[in-house]
Parts: structure tokens; C-alpha cells; sequence
């Protein structure tokens, strides 16, 4: 299948100010290109373009006072099937995890496994390994908390949505990623374009949606806490370990947004 996405945001600043963005797709989705990804940005500015220590792609650049706008459309193919299940893929001993996954069992910004690693070991300590363990992780995070946009709120974490039992995809996302790294199961944090393709159509607006992976017998596997049902067409621009490491802009300076509008549909 086709999908057509992109993205309109406006931002105004009271002075210069660097910026970096995180809003091009994953460099291993760039083949899948049907149409060209070309960002434009309003005013026109010089751009750097550089990999960060995630693989995610990332431009610099420093916006002017008043209002700059960076939009961008374009067409990927999709296979248009579901993510992949692997109900008896098991749980690698982290003795034998390669050193490069290891980071993805540790606490950070939104994801404090100090604070619930006893709580996690408590009620999922009993689960099967491997498969069973996480999707009983995702069933759990899918249950305790309430998708609410009015709630919505950039700073919570891990732990204060557990106790608040309220957020949106990246609260389900960052209370599971927490938990399975409670479990020492190695869990990565993904931002990106997920369209209501093969499902019925949501009231909400359209936004970058949030996800989790986690390594299982030596591979990556998708779990959404949010949805918790198999997507077609997710295409991912950033992995990190939570959301700090894949902010789609980081401002080093005041600023406010003005506009945001994000598109995802098949082509039909």
C-alpha cells in the first residue's frame, strides 16, 4: 500500500534561537520513499542534517525571531500488513545481551525503574518469560490508565502516570517500556506517523503517535500499551529511550507553538 504523511508546524520566537528537529522518517524507511521527503522551512535558513547516537536523522538550525513554519508531504510504501507476533519468542538472560542493547534496560528521564521495579516484580514476576511476560505488561498498562488528551502533560513520567492512571500514547508507552526494563526485559522508546489505517476512524485529531519495542530473542519486536491491537502502517521516526531522547523539536530558548497539524492516510 501507499501512505501519504507529513506534517505543518509553526513556531514563534522572541529572538534567534537553535533549534534541532527530529521529523524525518528512520533512515532505514528512506528506500520505502515513493515521493521525496523535502522539509521547507519559513523563513529559508541554513540547515545541518546529522545522525544522532540513536540512528534517528536530525537538522539544526537556528530559527529567526517572529514566526518559522517547517512543513513537509510525501508518499511511503507499506507493506500493509500487521506488525509481527512471536508468541514463543523468549526472554534473553542479560548476561547474554549484546552490550548495545543494555542501555535499554536502564531508568531514565520518563522512565524510573527504581521506583517500580518492586511493584513490577510483584505482579509480573510470576508471568511466563519472553513473550507472555511483556504482552501481560502491555494488558496491564493498556487497563490502569485512561487515554486523555485534556490531561495531556509534557513533563509526566513513567511514575506519575501510574499513580495518576491518566495520559496519552506517551504515558501508556513510557509506564510499559518502565516496567519491562523492571523485568529486565530490554525496552526502547518510538515516536512516529501511525494513521487509523484498517481500523475504524477516532474522533481525535491527528498527531505523531507513541510506541515501544523490545528486544526478545535477538530481535525487535512492536508493542503498543496504548492501542494494544496489531496497526498496519506505522512508520517510525525515532527511537530513543524515552521521549527526551526523541523530542520532535528541542528549543534552546523561549518560544511558543503556534500551529501543528500531522496527516497519515492510505492512498486508495
Amino acid at each position: 500500500m501507499e501512505i501519504r504523511a507529513g506534517y505543518d508546524i509553526s513556531i514563534e520566537f522572541l529572538a534567534p534561537t537553535p533549534l534541532i528537529l527530529m521529523l524525518d522518517i528512520r533512515p532505514e524507511r528512506e528506500p520505502d520513499l515513493i515521493t521525496p521527503q523535502r522539509p521547507v522551512f519559513e523563513p529559508l535558513v541554513p540547515v545541518q542534517r546529522y545522525i544522532d547516537g540513536f540512528g534517528n536523522r536530525c537538522t539544526r538550525l537556528v530559527a529567526p525571531a517572529g514566526v518559522f513554519r517547517t512543513s513537509a508531504e510525501f508518499t511511503v510504501y507499506d507493506s500493509g500488513r500487521h506488525e509481527r507476533h512471536v508468541y514463543d519468542a523468549r526472554q534473553t538472560p542479560v548476561q547474554d545481551l549484546p552490550s548495545d542493547v543494555l542501555v535499554f534496560l536502564l531508568g531514565s528521564r520518563y522512565c524510573e525503574t527504581d521506583l517500580l521495579s518492586e511493584f513490577a516484580w510483584s505482579i509480573f514476576g510470576n508471568t511466563p518469560h519472553g513473550w507472555a511476560r511483556v504482552q501481560s505488561i502491555v494488558d496491564y498498562v493498556h487497563n490502569h490508565l485512561t487515554f486523555s488528551y485534556a490531561n495531556a502533560r509534557n513533563t509526566r513520567t513513567a511514575w506519575e502516570g501510574w499513580n495518576e492512571r491518566i495520559g496519552v500514547c506517551r504515558d501508556f508507552a513510557h509506564l510499559a517500556v518502565t516496567l519491562c526494563r523492571c523485568m529486565n526485559i530490554p525496552a526502547r522508546y518510538c515516536t512516529g506517523y501511525l494513521g487509523d489505517i484498517g481500523v475504524p476512524l477516532l474522533p481525535d485529531p491527528m498527531d505523531f503517535s507513541a510506541w515501544f519495542e523490545v528486544w526478545l530473542d535477538g530481535n525487535w519486536y512492536t508493542f503498543d500499551a496504548r492501542h494494544n491491537v496489531p496497526r498496519i502502517g506505522r512508520i517510525v521516526i525515532a527511537r530513543g529511550r524515552d521521549a527526551a531522547d526523541v523530542a520532535i523539536s528541542t528549543s534552546f530558548g523561549p518560544h511558543l507553538l503556534t500551529s501543528f497539524n500531522v496527516t497519515t492516510y492510505e492512498i486508495t
